[in-house]
């Protein structure tokens, strides 16, 4: 698996590979020659690194998405990654406290935690990181969202807005 992913997409158990064909030639299509893609050991996760910012790689998808829909066979989602860390309460937190200066003042949050592969709890993740976060909680219309995604041994961390992600059936339905 890549340790240092920066984009991480999910697919339909047993679709790995083909999800990994399809982001690699995506990327191809959005200017990145040579990003690394590959399976996480976890069905229906791969994890890739981009050499291009991969809030503007998403951006970049979504507008294949927008013009060649058919294009997405395999990926359900693709979430661009600001950090990644050891999964570790205090990492994570201190990657948080890294990444919250997103949040503006008078802006709103919602914590999400996607755990794979780990003991650690939900809510305690949750706690460790919302008390660092000075900012008001909004879990219906938030206006950024501190995404978690747990990964075993690695956790990404991302301060993203609802549209900073791709989820390709939503998109397909607009």
């Amino acid at each position: 698996m890549i340790k240092d992913f920066n984009l991480l997409a999910t697919t339909s158990r047993g679709f790995g590979r083909a999800a990994c064909r399809e982001l690699r030639f995506l990327l191809e299509q959005v200017g990145d020659n040579v990003a690394l893609v590959d399976k996480t050991g976890i069905a229906g996760l791969v994890a890739a690194r981009t050499s291009i910012d991969p809030f503007e790689a998403v951006k970049k998808l979504k507008v294949i998405l927008g013009e060649r829909p058919y294009e997405f066979r395999y990926l359900f989602r693709v979430i661009p990654i600001g950090k990644v860390v050891q999964t570790d309460l205090a990492e994570i937190e201190k990657a948080v406290v890294e990444l919250s200066g997103k949040i503006g003042e008078g802006e709103c949050f919602r914590i999400t935690v996607e755990k794979r592969f780990t003991s650690l709890s939900s809510h305690a993740v949750i706690e460790a990181v919302a008390k660092n976060i000075k900012r008001q909680v909004n879990l219906d219309k938030p206006d950024k969202i501190v995404l978690i995604e747990i990964v075993g041994g690695l956790t990404g961390v991302s301060v993203l807005t609802p549209n900073d992600l791709i989820s390709v059936l939503k998109e397909k339905l607009l």
